[in-house]
């Protein structure tokens, strides 16, 4: 009921407002037209037949009960909730998207992990520690003298194990705790032992064929 009071009070102010804008306006023409001021103002009164009409338009404005009102305005707070929950829902599909995208660019930057056979895998490692493609020939009677190129080669008196015959072969476990049955975990492992013992493949080898070790 107060809802419709004030909408009732609005709509009368602004047809108020318009009559007299209208008359203002008739007015200044009847002044520009040379026409006595007297009679400007005269013309421009809105006859009684209009005001009826004004007042017959918003008699008939429908007035709401509580109930309706409450109604209303339930089904309008039902389409904010609505509306809002389509945009939290985009945003977080959105924002799914931008993670799938990151991962599939820090995915797309980084460094294969070597497969295949363990020749294969050391020589495609050597590059890594600055190594050109001769150093295999060097690296490669070194470890067949020593494992035969065997991931799971197990030397019965010293204990040593895998491709390097690393001694004991838990140390491998720096470079991965598949030490075990990985060739590129023990690859890894026997070409930084050889980096930093030896300096490069030729000098291991240079130092096991002296030696019958390294």
């Amino acid at each position: 009921m107060l809802l419709n009071r004030i909408s009732l009070r609005v709509a009368t102010a602004v047809g108020s407002a318009a009559m007299v804008a209208g008359a203002t306006f008739a007015v200044s023409a009847f002044a520009d037209s040379d026409t006595d001021p007297g009679d400007a103002a005269a013309s421009a009164v809105v006859p009684p037949e209009a005001d009826d009409t004004g007042a017959d338009f918003f008699a008939a404005a429908p007035e709401l009960s509580d109930d309706e009102l409450a109604e209303q305005r339930a089904s309008v707070q039902n389409r904010i909730e609505e509306a809002g929950g389509t945009v939290s829902g985009s945003a977080t599909a959105a924002e799914e998207q931008e993670e799938e995208e990151e991962e599939e660019s820090d995915d797309s930057g980084s460094t294969p992990v070597p497969s295949g056979d363990p020749k294969g895998i050391a020589q495609a490692m050597l590059g890594d520690f600055g190594w050109g493609d001769d150093q295999f020939s060097c690296l490669e009677p070194l470890w067949e003298k020593e494992s035969n190129w065997n991931p799971s080669a197990e030397n019965p008196s010293s204990g040593a194990y895998g491709i390097p015959q690393a001694l004991p072969g838990s140390k491998m476990a720096t470079a991965g705790s598949d030490w075990q049955t990985n060739p590129a975990t023990q690859i890894s492992w026997g070409l930084g032992y050889i980096e930093d013992r030896y300096g490069s493949p030729c000098g291991a080898w240079e130092h096991s064929q002296a030696n019958g070790w390294y």
